[in-house]
């Protein structure tokens, strides 16, 4: 699978909604999981959502439970990730990722990596 490619960053104001996608390319897309991790300014990378090859499991960290909501679509080689209410520590470069086997949220286990898009979220 080739290289992911994030988009849909960008300011926002607090309370306010991003989607970003990530299109990738190459075959057997359905075969791979894809996550969302994001890296927060002087912080590590950290997992924010993944998702199964078919949609059917979903993971999202605590802290945006409730407000992102990720989701793929097969035909077009696509995941998305719906950001609302956003708040200011949202703020990070946002890195879509895939591994061609079952979710994990550890960015060690993800073979293919974009190359990130920054979202800014001001107070």
């Amino acid at each position: 699978q080739e290289r992911p490619v994030e988009s849909g960053g960008g300011l926002v104001q607090a309370g306010g909604s991003l989607k970003l996608s990530c299109a990738t390319s190459g075959r057997a897309f359905a075969n791979y999981a894809m996550a969302w991790f994001r890296r927060a300014p002087g912080k590590g990378r950290e997992i924010v959502a993944h998702i199964s090859w078919n949609g059917g499991s979903t993971y999202y960290t605590d802290s945006v439970k409730g407000r992102f909501t990720i989701s793929r679509d097969n035909t077009k080689n696509t995941v998305a990730l719906q950001m609302n209410n956003l708040k200011p520590e949202d703020t990070a470069v946002y890195y879509c990722a895939s591994r061609r086997a079952t979710p994990s949220r550890l960015a060690g286990d993800y073979d293919n990596w974009g190359q990130g898009t920054q979202v800014t979220v001001s107070a």
